[in-house]
């Protein structure tokens, strides 16, 4: 099997984003008009660094206009082996996005034979931002986190976005969402050099619980229904998801702290209650 030759002016390169756009794929066209209750919205996602990487978590509620219209949106991905995306604004769309950026950066690994680097990726999620800003100025925005471990300096970073595409690379944590303003607070409070993954998971599992405390559109943990945040950590070894259990126990912890109602950790799914 040989490889196909390109002339300078045909060949596709790296991006697979650019790809598209030499092949007039692009964007659907929009109502200039779009009622907000129509629009699934994905709300608070937040990013810590600790000592081995960063951690990554969100709610799981989506709204429409005034009402809960899912329960157990997922809004914290895997970008690729090394780095992950969390998302706010309109969930269908960033979910797309999502999709689009992890083709890419696939793409480019398998073009150039070397992934592409951390800040490289940060960039072509710009890129993408930068592309969407028509439809963010409708009413449609995307307002992701990107984090990754950069294995070149050995730690994890983390970088925040606008709806312009602006990128800012942030030190030791980043939130976004309707309720990020009251989880940015906690993490000020809890956050510190030394953090490790448990107190980096308590950290963030935290700040979601007061923003849901505040903002009627993060959801809180849900011991009935078993439904807890998203949480995810990036170190040297990989993107991982934290098992549903682990963070049922550290949102048990929360909770006895507080002196709330607690989640029995021995319950399968965390959906027994002690009071």
């Amino acid at each position: 099997m040989t490889l196909p030759l390109f002339t300078p002016d045909d060949d596709p390169g790296p991006s697979f984003v650019g790809l598209l756009g030499r092949l007039g794929v692009g964007a659907p066209d929009m109502p200039d008009r779009i009622d907000p209750a129509l629009i699934t919205h994905g709300t608070t996602v937040v990013a810590v660094r600790y000592v081995d990487g960063v951690v990554m978590a969100g709610d799981r509620r989506a709204t429409s206009g005034n009402f809960i219209s899912h329960r157990t949106i997922e809004k914290v991905f895997p970008a690729d082996s090394h780095s992950g995306v969390a998302i706010s604004g309109v969930a269908g769309l960033a979910m797309e996005m999502v999709r689009l950026f992890q083709l890419q950066l696939e793409h480019y690994e398998k073009v150039e034979g070397s992934p592409l680097s951390l800040d490289g990726k940060a960039n072509q999620l710009s890129q993408m931002l930068r592309g969407h800003m028509p439809l963010a100025m409708q009413g449609l925005p995307i307002v992701p986190i990107f984090a990754g471990f950069d294995e070149r300096v050995g730690q994890g970073r983390l970088f925040q976005f606008d709806g312009t595409g602006g990128r800012y690379e942030e030190r030791d944590y980043a939130a976004t969402g309707s309720g990020s303003l009251h989880a940015t607070t906690v993490i000020k409070l809890r956050h510190h050099d030394t953090l490790n993954l448990d107190g980096a998971v308590d950290v963030v599992v935290e700040a979601l619980f007061q923003a849901a405390d505040e903002d009627s559109a993060t959801g809180g943990p849900d011991p009935v229904r078993g439904i807890y945040p998203i949480v995810a950590s990036i170190t040297a070894d990989g993107f991982e998801r934290l098992d549903d259990q682990r963070v049922s126990d550290r949102t048990a912890v929360l909770l006895e702290r507080l002196g709330g109602s607690v989640v029995n950790p021995t319950q399968p799914g965390g959906s027994g209650i002690v009071r």
